[in-house]
């Protein structure tokens, strides 16, 4: 059993595989699937210049918006800028990179690196901003515009469970871009909600093999936050 996967805080995964400048993916949709304790450790080592992908930069005071406030991202590889008033003002203020990706085209930019696919064609995008600076051919009558994989230096995903070799489960729609991006970093740490011992995951239960993951780190007090709480008067029961 490789022991030497399972770390005791987040400071020892991240400490010897961090530097300034490198690019890291995150996982997360919104508030779903975010490797919260990962990112409180960037946050605490204090790197710096960072490229992040990620679907989003997080949300106010939570999550990659921690490192967005305290400086520590030069570029972000992103599908939704949203409600976040941050990414926006530093974006337009021209204090922070951006390049924008449909979000399909963004998920499949990571599976493609993950897979060693260097590059692929689309149609998403033809005839719009996204395509300027891109080679686009036709296929059957047909435009599509190239797009090329993502790789990056780190991956910090999240997942439910993990079993000491790496293996990981995710819960329902937290596993969003999580498993993809654990296939696509050169080194990938997982934190988890739970440790199960060697052999407890069933083998068809596994989303990503151990196989693709370096370091994992067990976090606690997870709040399971929603971002727009959308709710009505109940109705009276039908008799």
């Amino acid at each position: 059993m490789p022991k030497h996967k399972v770390h005791s805080d987040t400071q020892s995964a991240l400490a010897d595989v961090v530097f300034d400048g490198m690019t890291i993916m995150s996982g997360g949709f919104g508030l779903s699937g975010n490797p919260e304790k990962l990112i409180a450790g960037l946050l605490a080592i204090g790197v710096k210049d960072l490229t992040v992908i990620s679907n989003n930069c997080g949300a106010d005071g939570f999550g990659l918006w921690t490192l967005l406030n305290n400086g520590q991202i030069r570029k972000m590889i992103s599908s939704y800028i949203g409600e976040n008033k941050l990414f926006a003002d530093l974006y337009l203020a021209g204090k922070l990179e951006l390049e924008l990706n449909p979000q399909g085209t963004l998920a499949e930019r990571i599976r493609a690196g993950g897979a060693g696919i260097p590059a692929f064609y689309t149609k998403t995008g033809v005839g719009t901003v996204v395509a300027e600076g891109k080679p686009v051919e036709q296929f059957d009558g047909e435009s599509y515009v190239r797009e090329t994989w993502l790789r990056a230096d780190l991956s910090i995903v999240k997942a439910w469970k993990a079993d000491p070799e790496g293996n990981l489960v995710y819960r329902r729609t937290a596993r969003n871009f999580n498993p993809n991006m654990a296939t696509a970093g050169r080194i990938t740490i997982a934190e988890v909600e739970e440790i199960v011992p060697a052999g407890a995951l069933d083998p068809d239960h596994v989303h990503t093999p151990g196989i693709y993951v370096d370091r994992v780190i067990q976090g606690s007090a997870y709040e399971k936050r929603i971002e727009f709480r959308t709710t009505r008067v109940r109705g009276e029961a039908q008799g």
